[in-house]
Parts: C-alpha cells; sequence; structure tokens
C-alpha cells in the first residue's frame, strides 16, 4: 500500500545525533542495522517509543484508585444490560485481547461494526470507528443504552449501583455519598456519568506492555547487543518496509502506530460509502455527554478540543485508523471485520483488487496499490506480529466472585 504523492510527509533533518546514539561508540551489530535504514526510516522507528500516560481532565477520577475498582466491577457487571447476561466483557473478553474474535459484534442483536479491541484506548483522540465520542467515559455510556447492544437504560443502571451492596459500597469510596432516592431524572443522570467515569477508569489502565519491537527500538536507542536481537530478520525487513517503501506509516506511526485520524482506505462495499466520520462528527457535536456539556469535569478542555471540528462532505466513508499494538491477536479485521487474518488485510493493500470502483470522493484515489511480492507480505507479516504484548495483567481480569 501506498499513499498517492498528494499526501504531504514531513521532512526529518539533523545527522546521526538526531537519532539516538553515535554511531561512533556504536557496536558493529548496531551499525549494520544502522546502514539498513535510511535516515527518514531510522527517525520513524525512534518515534514509536514510549506510550505517553494517558489523562482525561474532564474525568477528574480517571486516575482514581476508587474509581478503578468501582469500574472493574461494573466492567464485568451483567446486570447493567437488560436481559442481565451482558457485561462490557461479553464484548471485550480479556482472554480475546479485549474482543470477541467476531467479524461483527453481537449484543441482544447483531450490530454493523466490529468490536475493537480495549487496549490503549484511553490514548485514542476520539472513540468509536466513526469517532463520535470524545472521551472513554463518555464512550462507555453508548453501549449500555444501545437496544441492539447491552439494552439497558441509565435509570435501572442508577438503581443497581446505589442499592447492590457491593456496589454501593464501591461507589461511596469512589464518589462520596450519594442520592438519597431515584425519583428525579437528573439524579440518575448524574450516577449513569459516574458509572461512565468509574468504567473509563478501569478502561484507562488497559495499556500494552513492551513487545519484542519496543525491545529492539530501544535497542537502536542504547546499541544493548541483547535489545537489538529481539527481532528476527524477517521482522527487520518487514519494519523496514513498513516505515519507508511500503508507506504504511503515513497512517500507522507514532507510539500507538496511528495518526487517529480517519481515512477511506477503498474496502470493499456495495453502493455508496457510508457515512462514516460524516456522520460521527455530527452525533459527536450533539452528544449531551461531549467533553464539553455539563457532565464534563473541565467543560473548558472540553471546548477546545471540540472548537475547530467541522463535518465535511469528504469524511464520508472514513473510518478511524486503529492501532496495531497486539494486531496479530485481534483478527477479524477493519470497521466491518471484512478480513479474516493478516494476509487478507496485507494482500488488500498489496492490490486493491476488492476496492471500490471509485474513491468515495470520485476524485484521485487516495491508495495506490503496493504490489509486494510473497516475500515482502512475509516480512509484513513478521513485523505485525512483533507488535504483540504480554496478556492482561491479574487486576485487570474479572473479581474472584464475578461470573463473567
Amino acid at each position: 500500500m501506498r499513499i498517492v504523492a498528494s499526501l504531504t510527509v514531513l521532512a526529518v533533518a539533523g545527522g546521526l545525533a538526531s537519532f539516538g546514539l553515535r554511531s561512533e561508540s556504536a557496536g558493529p551489530q548496531w551499525q549494520a542495522l544502522r546502514a539498513q535504514f535510511s535516515d527518514q526510516e531510522w527517525a520513524r522507528l525512534l518515534r514509536t517509543a514510549d506510550l505517553p500516560a494517558p489523562s482525561d481532565p474532564t474525568n477528574k477520577v480517571f486516575h482514581d484508585d476508587a474509581a478503578f475498582r468501582l469500574g472493574r466491577a461494573l466492567f464485568y457487571e451483567k446486570r447493567l444490560s437488560g436481559n442481565g447476561e451482558l457485561s462490557c466483557a461479553s464484548c471485550h473478553d480479556p482472554a480475546r485481547d479485549w474482543t470477541d474474535g467476531k467479524a461483527l459484534a453481537v449484543g441482544l442483536e447483531q450490530v454493523d461494526k466490529h468490536t475493537p479491541s480495549l487496549w490503549n484506548s484511553a490514548l485514542n483522540r476520539w472513540q468509536f470507528w466513526d469517532g463520535r465520542a470524545d472521551s472513554l467515559w463518555s464512550q462507555a455510556l453508548q453501549p449500555i443504552e444501545h437496544p441492539k447492544e447491552m439494552g439497558g437504560n441509565r435509570e435501572e443502571v442508577a438503581e443497581l449501583v446505589l442499592t447492590d451492596p457491593d456496589l454501593r459500597a464501591l461507589y461511596l469510596e469512589a464518589f462520596g455519598p450519594a442520592p438519597q432516592e431515584l425519583s428525579a431524572t437528573l439524579t440518575a443522570e448524574r450516577v449513569f456519568v459516574q458509572v461512565g467515569k468509574a468504567l473509563a477508569a478501569f478502561e484507562g489502565r488497559i495499556l500494552t506492555a513492551a513487545t519484542p519491537f519496543d525491545q529492539f527500538v530501544s535497542g537502536l536507542q542504547t546499541g544493548d547487543p541483547e535489545d537489538l536481537a529481539a527481532l528476527d530478520p524477517l521482522a527487520i525487513v518487514g519494519a523496514k518496509l513498513f516505515f519507508g517503501e511500503a508507506g504504511c506509516h503515513l497512517c500507522h506511526h507514532g507510539p500507538l502506530l496511528s495518526d487517529m485520524e480517519f481515512h477511506d482506505v477503498e474496502l470493499p462495499r456495495e453502493g455508496a460509502p457510508e457515512p462514516a466520520r460524516h456522520a460521527g462528527v455530527g452525533r459527536l457535536l450533539t452528544d449531551p455527554f461531549n467533553g464539553r456539556g455539563q457532565h464534563s469535569d473541565d467543560v473548558e478542555a472540553g471546548r477546545e478540543r471540540l472548537a475547530y471540528l467541522n463535518r465535511t462532505p469528504h469524511q464520508r466513508g472514513e473510518w478511524k485508523t486503529p492501532g496495531l499494538r497486539n494486531v496479530a491477536r485481534t483478527a477479524p479485521y477493519m470497521h466491518n471485520g471484512v478480513y479474516a487474518s493478516l494476509d487478507e488485510v496485507l494482500e488488500h493493500y498489496s492490490t486493491l483488487s476488492d476496492a471500490p470502483a471509485r474513491s468515495h470522493t470520485d476524485a484521485k484515489r487516495v491508495l495506490e496499490a503496493g504490489q509486494f511480492d510473497g516475500s515482502q507480505l512475509q516480512a509484513l507479516k513478521a513485523f505485525l506480529q512483533s507488535l504483540s504484548s504480554p496478556p492482561p495483567p491479574s487486576e485487570l481480569l474479572p473479581p474472584l466472585d464475578s461470573d463473567s
């Protein structure tokens, strides 16, 4: 896959001193690797280091341990759903890397989107495939009340939290004195928002640990021979392709390997492109739970984020670029689950043989076929497999008394 040249590529300036270790202090293993990559490719590799710490000024309990404990209990709580049989973990299963292994998510009914993994979701600029939420806490509320997903409602959720002895104790620890009764709609809504913020405190800790690729990048910075050996030769070839000739880095870059923006990657479809980001922007700007609304803990920060967000016709057919950490373990792929394996994804970008006849703007294509040979496809796959981190820590798994 190559991005058409009309997209801007940032130039990389400076000598070897800009890229970490100086060549005169490096060993032969490092020097041999340095010779394989151009200055631009090398700089792109180094910019993947160090995941940033997540934060959310619109959620004052985002880093709170008590809110985390409440959020953990709620994440695995099936009574949040209308039928008492579905929890957040029903689709975001930690044993499946926080997804469900299905092409399309199934709650009370099947929905039309693939379940995205929750790995590093707190670092996303926008939530959902169409970006219709601007925070984890506002995102967490939507599936609970969606009629095809969990089918619950805020009044019953609030009543559960305030009347169940265990949940009430966790709630009081996180948020202080609870309302005495739920006679007012606003009271139920307030508790419902707090449920979302507690869920976000839990989900905010679903962060990937170091991968073989991260160890390799650390070796590029320090020259440590053990770290430099973390990637096998095939994955190194794949990394060079990914950050160079193949152009994958134009959408997949930085620590998350995502530009956190929205693109039409010319997936197979019938008829006109879906509203996608165009609809997502409209829903976000009118969402009462967005960052500039009355339930935000920092309205100014929320207002600043949304200030220059506009809807344009070009956004139709554009979906969020997913991060690629743990991508080898989160099949199927794409917003509609159309590809069952990494091989199918790579084949699409290599040939575009299943792309629509015209792009979503009826203009020049955004993508050009990469025309990769078999060895290049295997190298790219090996690189993507090197992005796999250890499984979730025990603190993120279901409580011992949970039946999830």
